[in-house]
């Protein structure tokens, strides 16, 4: 089965989330999570971690992470790790590939035309703010 991971970060003020516009499919010119690939052997929080990261610029200085969920999609064998923390201070991001926004949390993620995930980051964000409301606040 094929790893991935999404990392959701909170900013410093707890009424943001970090989020990235993709620019090739899946998912192309939507909004998503940022995240990637489990590499063969690596362990999931280091695979977080280095992501975030490459991506970002966020370091392991900047945020704790919080393992808060799996996803399983057996029709393409892919388990989907979601990590999350709320950055500890202000930070200048460093894009990768992807353009960076901070995106405010009264946005409608469930909303298919603009973000990923067939409504899977809405749910993420908000069994976050449900069920461990002090990563948010962190």
């Amino acid at each position: 089965m094929k790893q991935l991971n999404v990392i959701i970060v909170y900013h410093p003020d707890g009424e943001h989330v970090l989020m990235c516009m993709r620019r090739k499919p899946p998912y192309q010119d939507k909004y998503n999570l940022v995240g990637g690939k489990v590499e063969q052997g690596e362990d999931g929080m280091t695979a977080a971690y280095r992501e975030l990261r490459e991506e970002t610029g966020i370091t392991d200085n900047d945020v704790t992470l919080t393992h808060v969920m799996d996803f399983r999609y057996a029709y393409c064998r892919i388990e989907l790790q979601v990590y999350a923390g709320a950055l500890k201070r202000d930070v200048c991001l460093v894009e990768e590939t992807n353009p960076l926004c901070w995106m405010p949390l009264t946005e409608n993620f469930f909303d298919p035309e603009r973000f990923a995930g067939e409504g899977n980051i809405g749910h993420m964000l908000e069994s976050v703010r449900v069920n461990i409301p002090q990563i948010m606040h962190a």
